[in-house]
């Protein structure tokens, strides 16, 4: 299995592990596949008829080799993308990265309000 392809899977496996249709936030502890760990995967409720949200998490990579999260799918959005929220001459600037996220060997990214996050779209339900 291709790195890229076990880090897209990894994430597809967890995502929703934590989506439910409570009206809190929703929390998992997270999940391992070879060297790659997905903790505390969270998204914030969202209120009936919102169309959009945003889904954290962080991925640790404790292999020696790089790896890279390159889409992620969720029972609960026709679509989901990565996205990085940014700071750019003062305004917030959001961008989908269509390449994906490289996760370094021994290291970690995180996935949290204004900055990476996945970006689910055309939710089905709160």
């Amino acid at each position: 299995m291709s790195k890229s392809f076990r880090a897209a899977a990894l994430a597809a496996a967890v995502l929703f592990s934590f989506a439910g249709p409570s009206a809190i936030p929703a929390f998992a502890h997270g999940t391992k596949a070879g060297p790659l760990e997905i903790d505390h995967p969270w998204s914030r409720a969202t209120p009936g008829g919102a169309r959009v949200a945003g889904g954290y998490l962080a991925i640790a990579n404790t292999g020696s080799e790089a790896d890279r999260l390159v889409s992620a799918t969720a029972e609960i959005a026709g679509r989901t993308e990565i996205h990085e929220m940014a700071m750019k001459d003062s305004i917030m600037t959001m961008r989908h990265l269509p390449d994906g996220i490289a996760v370094p060997a021994g290291g970690k990214v995180e996935f949290k309000p204004g900055s990476y996050h996945l970006m689910f779209m055309d939710l089905k339900r709160p």
